[in-house]
């Protein structure tokens, strides 16, 4: 098990769910519904890379390959993909994060670079 994945999956499933209800409830009353579902898209992406940290990470010990590109592009990605969607939410509020959207497909990009880096590694690796 590797502690590091499986901390760093649970933190970003608690944030998720607490960032999914902050959504549910608070944001409704100050933006519109359309950047309510702007800020639920960055929360989905950012419970599934945290389930898939969490299910690498239970399982490191069995991976026979470097796991830290595949975990440190995952984390990149969230933050870019996921935090730039939550503060690009709020840009109805402050019209100066309307831009910061520009930046949010690097962190998809991130994203699917760290799943494709590590389905590459399980393809190369050999099995037992």
């Amino acid at each position: 098990m590797s502690k590091k994945f499986v901390v760093t999956g649970g933190v970003l499933i608690f944030l998720g769910i607490i960032l999914g209800a902050m959504a549910s409830h608070a944001l409704e009353k100050i933006v519109s519904e359309a950047m309510i579902m702007v800020f639920e898209k960055g929360v989905k992406y950012q419970l599934l890379m945290g389930i898939g940290l969490l299910t690498i990470g239970l399982n490191s010990d069995k991976i026979k390959f470097n796991l830290n590109p595949f975990y440190f592009m995952s984390v990149a990605g969230v933050l870019l993909f996921s935090g730039f969607l939550y503060l690009y939410s709020l840009h109805e509020i402050v019209p100066s994060l309307k831009k910061i959207v520009l930046f949010v497909p690097f962190g998809g990009v991130a994203m699917i670079a760290a799943w494709i880096t590590i389905t590459v590694q399980f393809i190369r690796q050999k099995s037992n």
